[in-house]
């Protein structure tokens, strides 16, 4: 028997998929968890392990308690985010603590149904795996089920990147089912390490069997087949995936600290400025580079939103040696952002939709979406608006260096109207300026503005 969800509480969209264990909110917006009564007979057997209270008390597993029999409540955390906005080294952590989970399930009797990375959600730069009903009892003689998945979300894309230095992102932003394995064995370099067992060999194991009615299960448990070997595989996955690294090619904003054309008394009086905005439960740093201003910002938590892969990565590394657990570094192109996927483009859903932010900040952004994406002022604070939080934004003038050069690789005509004067007019179309400081290198303009009404 499945679940059904309570008529006071609305269904999760992404959640539909797994019948035994389906999220759900309450009217006040709490996490909850209906369980068919399979479901949770494994929850009642998990809850009590010993992997899963250690994972459950250092965090590694989001809070979770039974709030009455089959519902479950979980921690509701300040941000949702998905595979194709994490940098590499935020999919390598995610994989491994999958990796980790399972092996200690698997050593008292348990596994995982899936090898999803939808099931790894983040508090700041700490991964948190937060499908409990992902949690079953190891049936006798069963493969690991979810390996395949993991394949797919998780070990190809990674390969990509560390074997051919091609970013993952567009992939999985491009199919949510990941990459086949028939594809990996077309992108990937045969002889580098693991590739021969879980992409060449994998491909032509599913290729044999394809047009096969077999009961694969059936066979390998009358083969006698262990959960010694799921924990082989497993433990040799972990070693494949700690030994990966992402190979990159060059970046333009790496470093871009050291390269910005405004001096440390203006960066400071930046930061000034963000922290004056006053405090907030949530705010965006879009263009967030290095995260010197999300460190600024008086928020509670803050999403640090860049487009380079290679920025974003490393300052997830800065932000996990810090252990930071307000700041959550994303990939994310403002130009051409995650989209609505999935079933009714509901399952995945775009960022305006997951959590509005109270602040914006948009510093050193503004030139580079206007003139190198070619997005004009008003299409820019439109969607700003769109947001309804207040803002603080930068405007560079024509004679600041970096504009300079922007422009210089442009026709003239093309942005004749990029001047500061076409920006306030815009901006005052939308917004109401509560403050606006010039600084001190006479170029750039910053502006904190509330939303008309």
């Amino acid at each position: 028997m499945t679940t059904r969800p309570s008529p006071s509480r609305t269904p999760e969209p992404a959640s539909f998929r797994d019948p035994e264990s389906r999220v759900v909110y309450s009217a006040d917006g709490e996490v909850l968890r209906e369980l068919s009564a399979r479901g949770r007979e494994d929850w009642e057997a998990v809850e009590s392990a010993r992997f899963f209270r250690r994972a459950l008390e250092d965090g590694r597993i989001v809070a979770t308690e039974e709030i009455e029999p089959g519902v479950l409540r979980h921690e509701r955390l300040p941000f949702v985010s998905y595979p194709y906005e994490w940098p590499f080294e935020m999919l390598r952590d995610a994989a491994l603590l999958q990796l980790s989970l399972l092996d200690e399930a698997l050593a008292e009797g348990f596994v995982l149904k899936d090898g999803s990375p939808y099931n790894v959600q983040w508090r700041g730069s700490q991964p948190m795996f937060v499908d409990v009903g992902s949690f079953e009892r190891l049936r006798e003689g069963e493969p690991w089920a979810g390996y395949r998945q993991f394949c797919a979300l998780f070990l190809y894309p990674l390969m990509l990147q560390a074997y051919r230095g091609v970013a993952p992102q567009p992939w999985l932003k491009g199919s949510l089912e990941g990459i086949e394995p028939s594809q990996a064995r077309a992108l990937l370099p045969r002889f580098r390490r693991g590739v021969l067992t879980h992409v060449v060999l994998h491909d032509r194991l599913e290729a044999k069997h394809a047009d096969r009615q077999r009961d694969v299960r059936s066979e390998l448990k009358a083969a006698g087949f262990k959960k010694e070997l799921i924990q082989a595989n497993v433990r040799r996955l972990r070693k494949l995936v700690e030994r990966l690294s992402p190979k990159r090619g060059r970046s333009e904003w790496a470093g871009y600290r050291e390269a910005a054309p405004y001096t440390d008394e203006d960066a400071e009086r930046k930061e000034r400025f963000v922290r004056d905005a006053g405090a907030a439960d949530l705010v965006w740093d879009l263009g967030a580079n290095d995260g010197r201003f999300s460190r600024a910002a008086q928020a509670e938590y803050v999403l640090a939103v860049d487009g380079d892969e290679r920025v974003v990565g490393d300052l997830y590394g800065t932000l996990r040696a810090e252990r930071s657990r307000t700041i959550l570094p994303l990939v994310v192109d403002l130009a051409d952002p995650s989209p609505g996927r999935g079933w009714r483009g509901l399952e995945r859903t775009r960022l305006e939709e997951r959590g509005r932010p109270d602040l914006v900040l948009a510093l050193a952004l503004v030139h580079h979406l206007a003139i190198s994406r070619n997005l004009p002022f008003a299409e820019l604070v439109t969607w700003l608006r769109g947001l309804r939080s207040r803002v603080v934004v930068e405007f560079a003038d024509r004679d600041d260096p970096m504009v300079t050069r922007l422009l210089a690789a442009k026709r003239e005509e093309t942005h004749e109207s990029y001047r500061r004067e076409e920006f306030e007019r815009s901006l005052a179309e939308g917004f109401e300026v509560e403050r606006r400081e010039e600084l001190g290198s006479g170029t750039r303009t910053l502006y904190l503005a509330k939303p008309r009404s």
